[in-house]
Order: structure tokens, then sequence, then C-alpha cells
């Protein structure tokens, strides 16, 4: 997944979650049947925006294992040029840290 649509995603939930308050705190106000329909619909708002989160977690980690997997197989590939990158940053990191 994209940062678009990690954003898309967050975006859904947030307005699924605000769906569900204003049912929630419509259905407050009233009794009997209706607001049972109305506590139920909200309920199931909730729901999909929980599924929502665990999906695009799901997609984070997976994504994550990927890069982590490749990082090492790169590191192993290549393990002279990659000490001389970090070096080289971990100099640079220093020298920025030490200016005055």
């Amino acid at each position: 997944m994209l940062e678009s649509d990690f954003k898309s995603v967050n975006k859904d939930i947030k307005v699924l979650l605000k769906d569900a308050q204003a049912l929630f705190n419509a259905a407050a106000a009233l009794t009997g049947e209706k607001a049972d329909d109305m506590r139920a619909r909200g309920m199931k708002m909730v729901d999909s925006a929980m599924q929502m989160t665990q999906d695009a977690q799901a997609s984070v980690v997976a994504t994550g294992k990927q890069v982590a997997e490749s990082t090492d197989a790169y590191v192993k590939d290549h393990p002279w040029s990659t000490l001389g990158a970090a070096a080289t940053v971990g100099l640079l990191v220093g020298l920025l840290c030490c200016r005055k």
C-alpha cells in the first residue's frame, strides 16, 4: 500500500467513526425500535472501521517484513558498501551534532 492509500483509509475510518458517533447520539434521544435500529447501524459502522484498521495494519506489517527481508539480503550481498554508507552517515551525523 502506498502512503496515499493509508491516508485514504485513515480518512474513511474517521468518517465512519464520526457517522457512528452521530448515530449513537441520535439513538440516545430515541426509544424503542428506532433506537435499536440506529444503535445496530452504528455498531456495523464501528465494526467496519475496525476491520479497515485491521486490514491496514496487516498490510503495513507485510510491507515491513518485505522491506526488512530485502534490506537483509542487500546487506548480505554488499557488506562493504553497506559498512561504508553507514560510516559516512555516522560521520555526517557526528559532524552536525558537534557544530557550534
